[in-house]
């Protein structure tokens, strides 16, 4: 799935203000050194002043040169989101900073391990919707299951919200692992 950048209205209860740009969501592809205290940096960074991470994920992406891939999606005004990625860019073990989001076509998944209990006609119904939304059953037992789905952040959405009512008890997600389309590579 190809994504486009997401916009959201304001959370003010009274129309917008001339003034006021709506809020959009961006993915930020990050390249950083692999080295102690990094994302503990990044983290900071939107932690003191304010700005809100809506998901994160980060792993070694190449070893050799000791090089880790941040992938933040976060919300702000187009203003806010140009001092985020301003302020990435400067941390000195930051490499690379890249807002997919702009930058064009991209694709973005997410993984979510997600428990389900129920008897009967709810257990078989929960089947079916897991077979539609091609989630695995990864653990089973008499009185629940755990499905392992993959997709956008909305697909995983539409499962959970199908499962609530047949017995949804807890669930994990990896947040978002996004890539750009084409041969470019984020270090380029």
């Amino acid at each position: 799935m190809v994504q486009v950048g997401r916009k959201k209205r304001s959370k003010s209860v009274y129309a917008p203000n001339p003034l006021q740009e709506e809020e959009e969501t961006h993915t930020l592809a990050i390249l950083v050194s692999n080295e102690p205290g990094v994302l503990a940096r990044v983290i900071g960074l939107f932690s003191g002043r304010g700005y809100n991470i809506e998901s994160l994920t980060v792993a070694e992406t190449n070893h050799v040169e000791r090089l880790s891939r941040i992938t933040i999606v976060c919300s702000g005004t187009p203003m806010v989101i140009e001092q985020i990625k301003a302020q990435l860019g400067r941390l000195v073990p930051v490499r690379t900073v890249r807002d997919l989001t702009v930058e064009g076509e991209h694709v973005e998944r997410e993984l979510a391990l997600i428990k389900v209990s129920g008897a009967g006609e709810k257990r078989i119904e929960a089947l079916r919707i897991a077979d539609i939304f091609r989630a695995r059953v990864v653990d089973s037992t008499l009185e629940s299951f755990i499905f392992e789905i993959t997709g956008t952040a909305e697909k995983i959405d539409a499962f959970m919200d199908l499962m609530r009512p047949l017995g949804l008890v807890d669930v994990s997600r990896t947040g978002v692992a996004a890539i750009s389309r084409g041969i470019e590579a984020i270090g380029k």
